[in-house]
């Protein structure tokens, strides 16, 4: 079992593929928090979910990990990476995942539903929650710069 909850959240364009990601939570007993929205007839916009997971990721000390899901992905990451601490990742393939973790210690993912289907997305939430920090120098350099 992961020592970390996901934090997942969508606006009322990606619905669909937040449950499909619940769904793979679930099968893998990977504990997370839903934070909405939960249809596509919810005016919920994306910049109010981003806030939403990010404060539960700020709540737990960052130690949890974040889930945010937009038409584009763009949109809730842009919103995601406004708020102090957070280092949210657009990520629509294995290998950005993969190296958002190792590099950046992301420690949120975002995708867009109608980018990538459920079976791409699935793949990179696995590499993406399994991925550890590589802890190199240069990278907690880098990221200190960021901070």
């Amino acid at each position: 079992m992961k020592s970390f909850t996901v934090i997942i959240g969508c606006d009322n364009a990606a619905v669909e593929l937040k449950e499909a990601v619940k769904a793979y939570l679930d099968k893998n007993k990977i504990p997370y928090e839903d934070m909405g929205c939960d249809s596509p007839k919810d005016p919920t916009v994306y910049p109010e979910i981003a806030r939403r997971v990010c404060e539960r990721i700020m709540e737990s000390g960052y130690q949890d990990r974040g889930i945010l899901i937009c038409g584009t992905g763009i949109g809730i990451s842009i919103s995601a990476n406004k708020i102090k601490g957070i280092r949210a990742a657009l990520c629509h393939d294995c290998f950005s995942a993969q190296a958002t973790r190792e590099h950046n210690d992301a420690n949120m993912l975002a995708m867009g539903a109608r980018v990538i289907g459920p079976g791409l997305a699935l793949k990179i939430v696995d590499i993406f929650l399994d991925t550890p920090f590589s802890n190199d120098e240069r990278h907690v350099r880098r990221i200190g710069m960021i901070e």
